[in-house]
């Protein structure tokens, strides 16, 4: 496949995902309001409304009703995608494990942002890693082109496994701030998705079939199982599916991003757009000769244990910064790597911090001091907080 032209557009990263939207123009879009995924859904309805795509959009009184069409719509053959935030995302609870239980390949954008209470509108990413088990893929974006490229990718792993997927971009951070981004031309974007190949769906009169029936002790460890085996072939076809678009991009779309980690004695762990921070101030630290990279987790379910694991088997010191809590427990990414780390022969420094709770910043000078704490080996058991008031 040749490389498509591309015209580089300022989009926010909710634009990003919306125009990415455009140009597979589902045919079913349930979506209900909440800050800060409501531009999401707001650019699309410009869409539909302009008949440049022709989308059935649908305006639910709720993110339960929002997900519940999309599975009613997917089960009946048509592509479903829709958008969310915090309590949108917690309100689907229920319905998240039924779209996956019955294996339906919708694409869901999810901007991150704090659950309540307090109630809190700004980032952090207690939301989606709420929902980590619920069994749907989850991709998280750095940046607009990210959550650009991650939008297309995502459909076509949904429709290769029969799982749906979640492409979270930080909420404000990402969402609401504009960065240059290369859009690909329609027919290149339409012609690498394809049409959605059916084997079962509900319409379909000449080969009835039923969706969510009830399972008892009979079968329902085998559909759980099966939707296990799933999840290892997702992670294979990520790898696959990610080649197909570079090829039509020029991009790469790794499990992890490796940043000037070859000889780094310490190294940070840091998801979505932190990860850019966390950049720079590696870029200033290597001009002073301190040897500092960074791993950036982009597909976190499944999680890329083995690639982890061999990526930090020369690193000194490991920080894992979390911009969640897992109340009484380790936070999220950090009991990710404990896992990476463990089949490992020399194990590095590994330290916990937790950050940017409900929007707060994280700055260059936070980061700094991290690779600086880890160098003269301030490594502890205890979770770590950047930024913390402490009486």
């Amino acid at each position: 496949m040749a490389k498509a032209r591309f015209k580089e557009v300022p989009f926010t990263g909710a634009e990003a995902a919306a125009e990415a939207m455009r140009q597979i123009n589902p045919d079913v879009v349930p979506v209900y309001p909440i800050t800060p995924q409501t531009p999401i859904a707001q650019k699309f309805a410009q869409f539909v409304a302009d008949g440049i795509v022709d989308s059935e959009m649908i305006r639910v009184e709720s993110e339960h009703s929002a997900m519940s069409a999309a599975v009613g719509a997917s089960a009946a053959g048509a592509r479903a995608m829709t958008a969310t935030s915090s309590a949108g995302l917690a309100l689907m609870w229920e319905i998240l494990g039924v779209a996956s239980g019955s294996r339906f390949p919708i694409v869901m954008n999810v901007v991150n942002r704090a659950l309540s209470a307090p109630i809190n509108i700004h980032c952090d990413h207690a939301d989606s890693m709420g929902t980590r088990d619920h069994s749907w893929i989850q991709i998280y974006c750095e940046n607009a082109q990210e959550a650009y490229d991650n939008c297309i990718l995502a459909l076509k792993i949904a429709e290769s496994v029969d799982l749906p997927v979640m492409i979270m971009q930080d909420g404000f951070i990402t969402s609401h701030s504009v960065q240059n981004v290369r859009i690909y031309e329609d027919k290149a974007v339409k012609k690498f998705i394809g049409k959605r190949k059916l084997d079962k769906w509900l319409l379909n009169i000449d080969d009835p079939v039923t969706f969510g029936p009830l399972q008892l002790q009979d079968y329902n460890f085998e559909t759980k199982y099966q939707q296990e085996i799933a999840m290892d072939d997702a992670k294979k076809a990520y790898l696959k599916i990610g080649k197909e678009l570079s090829s039509l991009t020029g991009n790469r779309y790794p499990y992890i991003e490796e940043y000037r980690l070859k000889d780094a004695d310490a190294v940070i762990i840091a998801m979505s757009s932190t990860a850019g921070t966390t950049k720079a101030v590696i870029d200033m630290m290597r001009k002073q000769g301190i040897k500092v990279g960074l791993v950036k987790p982009v597909l976190f379910r499944p999680f890329p244990y083995k690639e982890i694991g061999k990526a930090l088997a020369n690193a000194k010191y490991v920080a894992v910064l979390d911009r969640s809590f897992s109340f009484g427990a380790n936070s999220p990414v950090y009991g990710e790597i404990m896992n990476s780390l463990y089949p490992l022969a020399r194990k590095p420094g590994l330290q916990s911090y937790v950050f940017g709770i409900g929007g707060r910043d994280i700055t260059e000078k936070d980061i700094e001091n991290v690779f600086h704490d880890m160098l003269a080996g301030k490594i502890t058991d205890k979770k770590k907080y950047i930024s913390l008031r402490e009486s």
